[in-house]
């Protein structure tokens, strides 16, 4: 695996786990950091791993992109910007939206603008008690990006989805599992061990039925009901095919736990 200069990439048996390793900056996000995830992203894909688990180093998960510093001297920061989402962030989310394993983010701390996206991305959301997402672009005149209005509303509702892109508020992870934005909230101490424990649990499943699951729910979102169960009889036709449900039905008929191989 290759060296990376934002970003830890280390294996845990099938799991890959990414680490944004920024600490000094809350992890803030950089285009750099978003093209190392997504060449990170096409190693992982390439290694065998079966999982994906994703976290920040130090006390935060993601402080949102990197503005510290930034002078714009009379030039239209806007294009820029559009620039920076076109060619950088927005091709790092989509390999991560288009990744066929299954991916956990272990949010330990906060999770603000692009990096709220980042850890939405997540199949499985574990927060940890203490952290908070944030969409805090209106707080600087700015919209949501990095996939934000497709994501929010999605898990979350419209209304809610609104009130926390246009009021800029905080949303600790304890109201963010009661809106359905993340999947679980756990003390501080158990976030890395619990998200561990799923991301190998998934990593030990029929990965190859699970990589399916999560493009069979994203693209039902923008589909028809006819559409929908066109696109799940084609990968029905591919899961049944495979050697993980011969595995399972022998398994089930021999009253053992099935080994799944991802095949």
């Amino acid at each position: 695996m290759s060296n990376y200069d934002t970003i830890l990439i280390e294996h845990d048996d099938k799991v890959a786990v990414l680490t944004l390793n920024r600490p000094d900056r809350m992890n803030a996000a950089t285009p750099h950091m978003f093209d190392e995830i997504r060449s990170a992203l096409d190693e992982i894909s390439r290694s065998g791993a079966r999982a994906l688990l994703i976290t920040g180093a130090g006390r935060g998960f993601c402080a949102g992109a990197d503005i510290g510093g930034r002078t714009f001297d009379g030039a239209a920061p806007g294009d820029a910007s559009r620039q920076s989402l076109q060619n950088h962030y927005n091709p790092g989310m989509l390999a991560l939206s288009s990744l066929d394993i299954p991916v956990v983010t272990a949010v330990n701390g906060p999770a603000a603008g692009i990096g709220c996206a980042l850890a939405l991305y997540g199949d499985i959301i574990v927060a940890a008690r203490s952290s908070f997402f944030l969409q805090a672009f209106v707080n600087i005149g700015l919209v949501p990006d990095g996939g934000s209005t497709w994501l929010l509303p999605k898990s979350a509702g419209t209304p809610k989805s609104l009130e926390a892109m246009m009021l800029g508020e905080r949303i600790p992870a304890e109201r963010a599992e009661e809106i359905g934005l993340i999947t679980r909230c756990v003390d501080d101490e158990e976030l890395m061990n619990e998200a561990k424990s799923l991301a190998h649990r998934l990593a030990n499943g029929p990965t190859l039925a699970l990589g399916m699951i999560r493009q069979l729910v994203r693209g039902a979102q923008h589909m028809s009901l006819a559409e929908a169960m066109n696109h799940e009889a084609e990968a029905q036709r591919r899961a049944g095919n495979s050697e993980d449900f011969i595995e399972g039905v022998q398994a089930f008929q021999e009253k053992r736990p099935p080994s799944f191989k991802g095949k």
